[in-house]
């Protein structure tokens, strides 16, 4: 997927600089995405989610807001409000690229935002919440300490995240004027509250209380495992998925009929992780699967292998068949189901020089079947198209993309 990089003017007449995560196949809806409190756009999990949800079809706008990370302007001038600001920019401005928002997505004080600034947005259908407070006065839990000296100074220089950041007065008094309790009730959208109940950042409750005050249609997922910045990237992953799965039933993430001479469409394999192995397979926008390799090969095993996935197939297609063929005949088949393994092997085992791939494949049949019956359905078992694939061989067409 490409990665775009794009400005737009914010509240302030400040250039805010954004990231546009486009899908290399069809563009099915786009999101855009609020980070949490003076982090950045390219945080981990930002990067991950938007990645992952541009590999379903999903394009996602993430930027950073006035006087964080590459966007011009001044933190310490910045209030709560002036971010839900800068939101209703972004959103103007992919409507001005025909790009209008469908799925608002936001991480933390970044989703609090979100929540302000949904009922402002038409286009938006569907609102996702991680991590967010629902009071954003509760931020300044990260430097009470400071308060005195910010309200005493109208600024005061605090450190989060191991870096200094100055607060202005303003942004603190902005916060603990906030109520977001009429925003939420009055969205107006599907909402999804995703939360962790280990997240010591922004406790759980909070998520039970935006839950408890927005309308129907709603949902609520719990993140188990995961931390309050979403760092690990299989957390991240999971709630791509959440989140595209959920989004389905607002969005329209049907894919463009198939190319002449692809009935089954184009099944799409991204890297992942371009530092290891692990691959994302996506055939449209409902069917996805990782493809990794073991440990002891340099992978981090969280997918099937390459040669596991062609094994894998070659079951559901025997399996498939199988049941096909007694359903048709009303045979008393209860259940299949099938074990394959793969070994490459020298062919003189087999009577010839080379080295061949052999498949082992091992059919379990339940239900009152008689000897007959069994042997037909393992002869079969050979009529599965993907078997016949594997026999016979076949013709693998290659071009390089311009």
């Amino acid at each position: 997927m490409g990665i775009e990089r794009i400005d737009f003017t914010g509240h302030s007449g400040a250039t805010l600089a954004a990231r546009l995560d486009m899908p290399e196949g069809p563009h099915l809806a786009t999101a855009l995405f609020a980070h949490c409190f003076t982090c950045s756009k390219d945080i981990a999990a930002a990067k991950r989610i938007s990645a992952r949800l541009a590999g379903m079809g999903i394009a996602v706008m993430r930027f950073d807001f006035t006087g964080l990370g590459h966007s011009d302007g001044e933190f310490e001038n910045t209030t709560f409000t002036s971010n839900v600001n800068d939101l209703l920019l972004a959103a103007d401005h992919l409507s001005s690229i025909d790009m209008a928002p469908q799925l608002l997505i936001g991480h933390s004080l970044g989703g609090a935002a979100i929540l302000k600034a949904a009922p402002q947005i038409e286009s938006a259908k569907a609102v996702v919440t991680i991590g967010a407070p629902f009071d954003p006065d509760h931020v300044t839990h990260n430097f009470h300490n400071a308060l005195g000296d910010i309200k005493a100074n109208g600024v005061g220089e605090v450190m989060l995240g191991g870096r200094p950041i100055r607060i202005g007065r303003d942004f603190v008094d902005d916060v603990a004027a906030e109520n977001l309790a009429s925003s939420i009730h009055n969205l107006g959208k599907s909402l999804l509250v995703l939360h962790a109940p280990l997240d010591d950042t922004v406790s759980i409750d909070n998520a039970a209380q935006i839950f408890q005050t927005a309308k129907h249609p709603k949902s609520f997922v719990t993140l188990c495992h995961a931390d309050h910045l979403i760092s690990r990237a299989q957390d991240a992953e999971y709630v791509a998925t959440v989140i595209a799965g959920w989004a389905s039933k607002d969005l329209d993430l049907r894919p463009p009929a198939p190319p002449i001479g692809a009935p089954e469409g184009v099944v799409r394999v991204s890297e992942a992780d371009p530092n290891g192995f692990l691959q994302d397979i996506n055939a449209g926008p409902k069917h996805h699967v990782q493809a990794d390799e073991p440990l002891a090969y340099g992978g981090t095993n969280r997918g099937m292998s390459p040669y596991g996935l062609l094994a894998s197939g070659l079951g559901a297609c025997t399996s498939m068949t199988i049941r096909m063929y007694a359903r048709r005949k009303k045979w008393p088949l209860t259940r299949v189901w099938v074990d394959v393994t793969h070994n490459a092997m020298h062919a003189q085992d087999a009577g010839g020089p080379s080295k061949i791939d052999r498949f082992n494949r091992e059919i379990h049949l339940e239900g009152d079947l008689d000897q007959e019956q069994r042997n037909r359905l393992l002869e079969i078992a050979d009529k599965c198209p993907v078997h016949k694939t594997l026999e016979a061989g076949a013709e693998i067409k290659t071009v390089l993309a311009d």
